[in-house]
């Protein structure tokens, strides 16, 4: 295998880095120019684009962006699983330009017709019966939480090391060196310390997972059915099977976060692979660009919070924000998954992926790079480790910031964005497969290149 000659990666960085300044001074005055911004960007994550400053906003449709400067992208971020639908969708511009004009209503704390059609097309394809809506899900995760402790009265949550479920405090941690759960690195301002609140594990570690619900105190198992925010780590043959008996045996709720994963198919993961979850939480893609999430719970569930004569769900019980279930968001829902995220375009964007992936898998065995691939449906990902790892921290450790930033850069520079954090594409339904040939084409050539 070959070997990385990081002089020459720093030097083909340096000349990236070059490009992209002289090609984008627009963006470049405008980042400046962002004094009453914290970060200088709308929310501090936007400094993860490359090049020393982001990419600014023009216009962008389809899979399309065009950024300030005039330069046009094919875009493989796709707002990070938020445009999966594509930007502005047709049919999801129309139900918001309806419900904002001519019918009026964006928020009115009144429920809408469009949220029992939504529930229901949800809970057909998910499998849930009873569902609720938030603007993000991260507020479904922490609001499904509260849920799961008042159901099962225990306090902890269950998370697997190095998963996303937004920015809910209990999800970043890592297993400290006895195994209690400790901070990820760079949290900043936990309310408390995270083994209060969190028990922890490594993604596939069926018995660190038993272990760790021996202790009677674990409310809810929370976990996507595989790992998407530190590369895709996909689970083991038998591992979400054995987690449901190990949920059921010690009285802990499983908690399935398709917020990613919706990527496998019409019911994300969880329909394609007949999981069984006992509360399940979607958002980012299902509102078509829209702020929308929603969690489903079960019968049980439902029944179990029901009976506790002390909980305020309608006024104080910390469930639930004024603008969650807007007519505007729960109509942006409604067209999205009727008429744009339908099974059709699930089928031709997971098709357009698997071409994804075998171009980057051609260029990966021809030249020998110690990488690998993964795919989830219409999401790819590669990983500067082979084999693919199997575990959240075997592929935390396996991020190169350098490897990253070159290849960014080097795709950015000729008109193809790929997802900021990490080297994740998303098909959507606008994609083609010329789209996919030019990555195909710019991949090979910046591995070849650096290795030349």
């Amino acid at each position: 295998m070959p070997e990385i000659d990081r002089a020459r990666l720093a030097s083909l960085l340096d000349a990236e880095r070059t490009t992209y300044a002289e090609r984008h001074p627009r963006s470049r005055e405008l980042y400046d120019e962002a004094g009453h911004l914290f970060g200088r960007v709308p929310m501090t994550w936007m400094n993860m684009w490359r090049g020393g400053f982001p990419l600014y906003l023009d216009r962008a449709w389809g899979n399309r962006v065009v950024d300030v400067d005039g330069h046009e992208y094919v875009d493989l971020a796709m707002g990070d699983t938020g445009a999966m639908a594509g930007h502005s969708p047709a049919a999801t511009v129309d139900a918001v330009a309806e419900r904002a004009g001519s019918l009026g209503g964006i928020t009115t704390m009144l429920p809408t017709a469009d949220a029992e059609w939504v529930g229901a097309e949800l809970g057909r394809r998910f499998g849930l019966p009873l569902w609720s809506f938030t603007l993000t899900a991260t507020d479904a995760n922490r609001w499904a939480i509260r849920l799961a402790r008042l159901a099962t009265g225990r306090p902890k949550v269950l998370t697997f090391a190095y998963c996303y479920h937004g920015s809910v405090d209990e999800a970043f941690a890592v297993p400290g060196p006895d195994g209690t759960a400790v901070a990820r690195p760079g949290l900043v301002g936990a309310p408390v310390p995270l083994a209060e609140t969190t028990r922890v594990c490594e993604f596939n570690d069926l018995a660190a997972v038993e272990e760790q619900l021996r202790h009677g105190d674990v409310a809810a198992i929370l976990t996507e059915p595989a790992l998407t925010n530190i590369g895709i780590v996909l689970p083991e043959p038998g591992f979400h099977e054995r987690l449901r008996e190990l949920a059921t045996t010690y009285g802990a709720l499983l908690m399935i976060d398709e917020t990613h994963t919706f990527s496998a198919g019409p019911g994300g993961a969880t329909a394609a692979w007949g999981l069984q979850p006992d509360i399940l939480v979607v958002g980012k893609s299902i509102g078509g660009g829209i702020p929308s999430g929603a969690y489903g719970i079960t019968e049980d569930v439902a029944a179990r919070v029901a009976a506790d004569p002390d909980a305020d769900l309608v006024d104080v019980g910390g469930v639930g924000g004024t603008l969650a279930g807007n007519a505007l968001s729960v109509a942006a829902m409604r067209a999205t998954l009727e008429q744009v995220l339908t099974a059709d375009a699930f089928d031709r964007m997971t098709s357009l992926c698997e071409s994804f992936t075998a171009g980057v898998q051609d260029t990966l065995d021809r030249t020998g790079v110690p990488w690998s691939v993964s795919r989830l449906g219409a999401r790819a990902e590669y990983r500067f480790a082979s084999p693919a790892p199997i575990t959240g921290s075997a592929s935390a450790a396996a991020a190169d910031e350098q490897l990253d930033d070159y290849l960014h850069l080097f795709m950015a520079n000729r008109g193809v964005l790929v997802t900021p954090f990490h080297n994740m594409a998303l098909m959507c339904p606008d994609t083609t497969q010329g789209d996919v040939d030019l990555h195909t084409e710019l991949f090979a050539e910046a591995v070849e290149t650096l290795l030349s």
